[in-house]
């Protein structure tokens, strides 16, 4: 983990490989993330919450799991909690004020839950999850089950995320090479695009567009895609050489973006220019399976 053009933090979490990063909406520095034995493959799993102070990157708190976990998403009501989401497809509720947990866990999904992702839109507590199973579950951290499950995917979930405009309204990308649009009150699906003649491993949506979205897929390229109208991408990023395992839009520019690869590399693009690519970050020697651009520094990364 490190700062575009600035300090960098290096940790190492020995026997243990990270999937996801999220940073706090509350905490600046703060950092969850999730991390699983062996790849993901076997073995267990690790929630770790890490915090940047004068004496570089150190762990605040870690929770295991007995079962890889694949991504984690903060509360937007309470700046001590967060959701996990795991190979043995449950979702496991962490509360960093104590030492124990998980304080629940939502065991619904047949196969690896590989996603999750907490509503940011006001007046809504809600979570999406995402699936190999093949759907989106709709979850109140309050309720003790799922409200709703989504189906039409005809492949692995990768990618779920909500909206940050649309109330109720959230994005899943597949192995099935689509990216699907939802409206939690309608039963069906709202619009599927034919995103990439390869597997999705992600999506996010434009922090200041609630009509773009970006895909990033096993065929190395990222797209953007315009809800208004999706027969052809808004833009087509290439540079990486192996599949793009996560992309984030950023929170401070309205054109510029971030992704990660199984090239082992972060990429920074701002695709309103000719030559998009602005930088490429090389520091990692692994798989770079997690990302995540800071809300309060701008460029921490």
């Amino acid at each position: 983990m490190g700062t575009a053009g600035g300090g960098a933090g290096a940790l190492r979490l020995p026997g243990l490989h990270g999937y996801a990063v999220e940073f706090s909406p509350y905490w600046p520095g703060r950092v969850a993330c999730a991390a699983s034995q062996y790849y993901g493959i076997a073995g267990c799993g690790t929630l770790a919450v890490l915090e940047q102070n004068e004496a570089g990157l150190v762990v605040l708190r870690s929770f295991d799991w007995n079962d890889g976990l694949f991504d984690v998403t903060w509360s937007e009501n309470n700046e001590h909690v967060l959701i996990t989401s795991s190979g043995d497809g449950s979702l496991q509720i962490w509360d960093t004020a104590k030492t124990k947990g998980p304080l629940q866990v939502y065991k619904e999904h047949t196969q690896e839950a590989y996603s999750v992702d907490w509503s940011q839109t006001r007046g809504e507590q809600l979570v999406v999850s995402g699936s190999w199973d093949q759907t989106a579950k709709l979850w109140d951290p309050a309720v003790g089950k799922s409200l709703c499950t989504f189906k039409g995917h005809e492949g692995v979930i990768y990618s779920t995320i909500w909206s940050p405009h649309i109330p109720g309204c959230f994005a899943s990308a597949s192995g099935d090479q689509t990216l699907r649009v939802w409206d939690v009150k309608a039963p069906g699906v709202k619009l599927v695009i034919p995103a990439h003649q390869a597997e999705i491993l992600s999506c996010d949506w434009c922090k200041y567009d609630e009509n773009l979205l970006v895909t990033g897929a096993v065929d190395c390229s990222l797209k953007g895609w315009d809800l208004r109208n999706v027969r052809q991408p808004v833009f087509v990023l290439f540079g990486h050489t192996y599949a793009i395992r996560r992309v984030k839009f950023s929170p401070f520019h309205a054109t510029l973006l971030a992704s990660c690869s199984y090239d082992f590399t972060v990429r920074f693009w701002d695709f309103s220019k000719p030559n998009p690519l602005l930088e490429t970050v090389e520091h990692h020697t692994e798989f770079t399976c997690g990302l995540d651009l800071s809300l309060h520094n701008r460029g921490q990364v």
